[in-house]
């Protein structure tokens, strides 16, 4: 008996898959002098953002000290210097990722309540003595700064790309 040739007998092998060029490693790309002068730049300008959130901060806070309702003050002022300075203290971070950014605006706002608990030189107080809410205010904005540092010393330092 003769076998029977099936049609699969009479095909071509298949082809082998073409080889792969070996891989070229690309160059290493070099450090950009631009990518340095633009990161200074947006620090600069995050410094100078928060910087000027801080003054704007304070003087706000020093206009809400004598809110009242009712002839009873209600200490807004207090409340707004320990958020707002959380958050000054949190955005001059996480837009420099750089610790020491903060601190100027920490100078900045303490600078402006402390020279406004002094005497104006007609004789008049911003922060008067009998004012709790403006102690308050300079205490609990001074707490805002206060862990806003303790939380950027305590924590291990930010990864950049630069």
């Amino acid at each position: 008996m003769s076998a029977v040739p099936s049609p699969t007998d009479q095909l071509p092998p298949p082809p082998e898959p073409p080889a792969e060029p070996p891989a070229e490693q690309a160059p290493e790309p070099r450090p950009s002098r631009d990518r340095g002068v633009v990161a200074v730049l947006l620090t600069t300008a995050g410094v100078l953002f928060t910087v000027l959130l801080s003054v704007l901060s304070a003087v706000l806070e020093l206009l809400l000290i004598s809110v009242r309702i009712g002839g009873t003050l209600i200490g807004v002022s207090a409340v707004l210097a320990l958020a707002g300075n959380l958050f000054i203290g949190w955005f001059a971070y996480r837009s420099t990722k750089r610790r020491l950014t903060v601190l100027p605006a920490a100078l900045i706002w303490l600078a402006i309540t402390l020279l406004a608990a002094g005497r104006t030189t007609e004789g008049d107080y911003l922060i008067a003595a009998d004012n709790w809410v403006g102690w308050a205010m300079i205490g609990a904005g001074s707490l805002g700064w206060t862990i806003v540092g303790i939380r950027l010393v305590s924590s291990p330092p930010a990864k950049t790309l630069y």
